[in-house]
């Protein structure tokens, strides 16, 4: 099963292999990630502007690798004062989304946010780290790893599969 990521980000790619994994198991899947824009701004400040984000990423990745089975775009942003992803998900012409879990953010990272900074700078200052995006993220740095990036993604990308899981429930 061919599965093309719209991401060149590892985390991202391996949230998504391994949600897969468990979902399909048994059988072979080539999970590959292709960098991608968005089309909104660098840190997205609402669910609506997150949202279009993931969107017009997964139209730019399904564009530029045409023959995969799924293909899947993450997209972080904000909601208020928590961060969270919207997961869009396109098999055989049919989309499935949904939300990750939010995260709450301290008043200091929004206010750098406002400021234009992206989240994954932030934290990388606040806690003196390097690239936190690309491993367990903000996520894992705030709950004292306890939870990561990758891990909270993996559950939004199993729920956006339910319509392909159960599709009998989702036909009209």
């Amino acid at each position: 099963m061919k599965v093309v990521v719209a991401s060149a980000n590892p985390a991202k790619i391996r949230a998504v292999q391994d949600a897969l994994a468990q979902i399909f198991t048994g059988q072979t899947l080539q999970c590959s990630g292709q960098s991608t824009e968005s089309g909104v701004s660098a840190q997205p400040m609402s669910s609506e502007e997150t949202l279009q984000g993931a969107l017009n990423r997964l139209q730019a990745v399904a564009a530029a690798a045409p023959g995969a089975d799924y293909y899947v775009a993450l997209e972080a942003g904000l909601d208020g004062d928590c961060s969270f992803a919207w997961i869009a998900i396109s098999h055989q012409g049919r989309l499935s989304k949904t939300r990750s879990a939010s995260l709450p953010l301290p008043p200091a990272a929004l206010m750098a946010i406002q400021q234009g900074e992206e989240l994954g700078d932030v934290i990388d200052r606040m806690f003196a780290q390097h690239n936190v995006k690309q491993q367990g993220g903000a996520i894992a740095m705030l709950t004292n790893h306890l939870l990561t990036r990758s891990g909270v993604y993996q559950q939004a990308i199993i729920l956006a599969m339910i319509p392909f899981i159960q599709p009998q429930l989702f036909t009209q």
